[in-house]
């Protein structure tokens, strides 16, 4: 399962690193659009979930990954940029699907409120229109540290927060990749708390209320930073939306045990595909890459 790879020109100002899984069967392809501070390498569990069953496409932001080499890192993006690179890819890959993981979540909806005409589907996961006391705490010492530049503790803070239910293994890559990451990348997740803490939430929520499509929003159950309470009032802002919640499981969902990975498959494949299909074997496998935020 090798993917093609590509680089994209996107309106001559970014250049943006995707990743395609194509597969023979399938008839509809999904865009996946990373957390803060993340890489394809995020999502590798998510695509053995949704492959050969779909097309995949994964890309990382102009600032992260393998995209940063293309690119001269001159300004920092909003999420409404972000939006409009989706919104590219979208149309480039012909896609049919989007699915958003934590604040990845918040440039979903803001493309998806231009209503593009090819998304018949989204799903969002691990993300809340509230930001509550546990997340306002992560989100300000986050701030501290990103200003600071401080590696040290901004690998420590995910893992001793959004990240405590990750097994030990996860949680080691995770650090070795947060704490590593170039110092504009740090403005980058600084920049984009600020907005959050600045009411931007608000603006994405307002313009949310355009989408025309279903969306499914997929929680865990033990997450207390997008809790499963305060994603349900996603129901004020998106006229179809649907609601899932994983027993046992924080917000990495997928990422933290075996049990938490099929339901989150099954979640998934019952929203993009509700017709019986005949049950397929299925392999977990305990990656060794990098996590979303």
């Amino acid at each position: 399962m090798r993917p093609e790879i590509a680089v994209l020109d996107i309106q001559g100002q970014y250049r943006v690193y995707t990743e395609f899984y194509r597969a023979e069967t399938a008839e509809k392809t999904i865009v996946l659009i990373n957390g803060s501070l993340a890489t394809t390498a995020s999502f590798a569990q998510t695509v053995r979930n949704l492959y050969p069953q779909f097309n995949v496409v994964l890309y990382d932001q102009p600032y992260a990954g393998k995209s940063k080499p293309h690119n001269r890192q001159e300004r920092l993006l909003t999420k409404e940029t972000e939006a409009h690179i989706l919104l590219e890819l979208v149309e480039h890959f012909r896609a049919d699907h989007v699915m958003s993981f934590s604040w990845g979540g918040a440039c979903t909806l803001l493309a998806l409120a231009h209503q593009p005409r090819l998304v018949k589907k989204a799903i969002v996961s691990s993300f809340s229109p509230v930001i509550n006391d546990p997340m306002r705490d992560y989100l300000e010492r986050g701030c501290q540290y990103l200003s600071a530049c401080d590696r040290y503790q901004v690998g420590n803070l995910v893992n001793d927060t959004i990240g405590k239910h990750l097994p030990s293994l996860f949680k080691r890559f995770n650090y070795r990749h947060v704490s590593s990451l170039d110092s504009h990348e740090y403005a980058q997740m600084h920049f984009h708390i600020n907005q959050v803490l600045d009411h931007d939430l608000e603006r994405a929520l307002k313009a949310a209320r355009n989408i025309d499509i279903p969306v499914l929003f997929i929680n865990g159950e033990r997450d207390e930073y997008t809790t499963v309470e305060d994603a349900r009032q996603f129901s004020r802002h998106v006229g179809k939306s649907q609601f899932s919640v994983i027993r046992d499981a924080g917000h990495f969902l997928d990422m933290e045990h075996k049990t938490a990975c099929e339901d989150t498959r099954s979640a998934i494949l019952g929203f993009l595909k509700p017709a019986r299909e005949p049950r397929q074997r299925y392999t977990y496998v305990q990656g060794q890459h990098a996590l979303a935020i």
